[in-house]
């Protein structure tokens, strides 16, 4: 084995909170090596808001906690030290200016992604901190029941009083996310609540979904139901796809329809298309439509009502003739049409897996590590950034804050605990 140079701190994975965590401990006197397992580092960053990077959520704290999973109360601490203003001022600080856009979220102004992660590595290397790229860290070295360092996959060893581990969860393991960080904590004797993945597109049966395929439908609601009974609703943006169903408020409420089918219940989204229109409202609009379309067929008349590649489609599955004559639609049949309009429902099969889910929910588990350092109670000198904890939040840039707020405070944590 060869033996390294001691270091100060040494942050394990290159990351968006690794990078945070160890700039930090740099910044407060470390000296820092940081290790990443990809040939370079940040690549799950770079794919982050479509290749934008979608760096914040310009929303206050009690927001953030709404959309924080599973115990969002941990998260305020660190949201104390490093909040949304601290994250702006930081990154324009490093020249990297930002602009917000709709539901408050922020990108640099670029919209480049690349343009996040060369100003984090930047300041990085700028800071001193040493970044060696390839080196997989194996295992975690302890003495008298203290980090004091780590073996890599080649057999080198690292040490220093305080290691950050900042490895990830499991989503797009093609970006280093392997999860090795959950095996290297369990090692030192940490709980790890199940990883399943969150953020994800939901599969569903039937034929409508793949027929829709490539159909966005923009200000709907959809409610998830499980043994039915309503877990959660959202409204905004979702998808049809080959396989069933993806888009922004599809992707929000996937955390609760993953634990539901993973404990084998029946699970189902149920979509109003005109959650503007209450029932009665609605009833009237489709009185004065077939009224009006009394000589046209009801395919034509849906227009009115519907993207016209949805039609056909929304017909076969409501049982209804597209060909009909609107004057011969009764009053069973305009029931028949407003009750699907408002409540189009699709039984859930499963989930995409790990390559296609943004985040990871679950992680170690957070009653071992300290809210106000990330530090962790099991092993002293071992702190905890990102991912890899239990923490997972709705999309629109609040698990990036969760990154940039949890590697602020590790880095600094871990900084001042070399100090004393």
């Amino acid at each position: 084995m060869l033996e390294q140079e001691k270091y100060d701190v040494i942050v394990m994975g290159a990351g968006a909170a690794g990078l945070m965590a160890a700039g930090t401990a740099a910044e407060n006197g470390a000296r820092v090596l940081l290790l990443e397992s990809m040939p370079r580092p940040g690549r799950k960053l770079l794919i982050t808001g479509k290749g934008r990077c979608n760096i914040t959520n310009n929303s206050d704290i009690s927001e953030y906690l709404r959309q924080i999973y599973p115990l969002p109360k941990f998260c305020r601490p660190m949201f104390n030290r490093f909040f949304v203003s601290d994250t702006l001022s930081f990154f324009h600080r490093l020249g990297l200016m930002t602009l917000e856009e709709r539901g408050r979220r922020v990108f640099p102004q670029s919209q480049r992604s690349m343009d996040v992660l060369n100003a984090l590595l930047n300041w990085n290397t700028e800071g001193g901190v040493e970044i060696r790229y390839e080196e997989a860290v194996q295992e975690i070295l302890l003495e008298e029941g203290r980090f004091s360092g780590v073996r890599t996959r080649g057999e080198q060893r690292y040490h220093a009083a305080a290691g950050i581990l900042a490895c990830g969860g499991r989503s797009y393991p093609a970006t280093g996310s392997s999860g090795d960080g959950y095996r290297l904590a369990e090692e030192c004797g940490h709980s790890i609540r199940k990883p399943f993945p969150a953020l994800v597109p939901l599969e569903c049966y039937g034929k409508l979904a793949p027929a829709l395929q490539g159909l966005s439908l923009k200000n709907v609601r959809i409610e998830l139901w499980v043994d039915g009974k309503r877990q959660g609703s959202r409204f905004g943006e979702m998808l049809f796809t080959h396989f069933g169903l993806s888009g922004p408020i599809i992707l929000d409420l996937s955390r609760e329809a993953v634990e539901a089918l993973e404990q084998k219940r029946k699970a189902e989204i149920r979509l109003d298309c005109k959650p503007a229109l209450d029932n009665t409202a609605l009833d009237a609009r489709l009185i004065r439509e077939l009224g009006l379309h009394g000589k046209s067929k009801l395919k034509t008349m849906l227009k009115t009502l519907l993207p016209l590649s949805m039609i056909l489609p929304f017909c076969r599955e409501a049982g209804l003739d597209a060909e009909k004559f609107c004057s011969r639609i009764n009053a069973e049949e305009r029931r028949h049409i407003l009750d699907s309009l408002k409540d189009l429902r699709f039984e859930l099969s499963g989930f995409r897996g790990w390559n296609e889910a943004i985040i990871t929910a679950g992680g170690i588990e957070l009653k071992e590590v300290n809210p106000s350092t990330l530090e962790s109670k099991v092993l002293p000198g071992l702190f905890f950034a990102g991912e890899i904890m239990d923490l997972d939040a709705a999309t629109g840039g609040f698990n990036l804050q969760i990154a940039w707020s949890s590697g602020f405070v590790a880095g600094r944590s871990a900084a001042a605990a070399v100090k004393s």
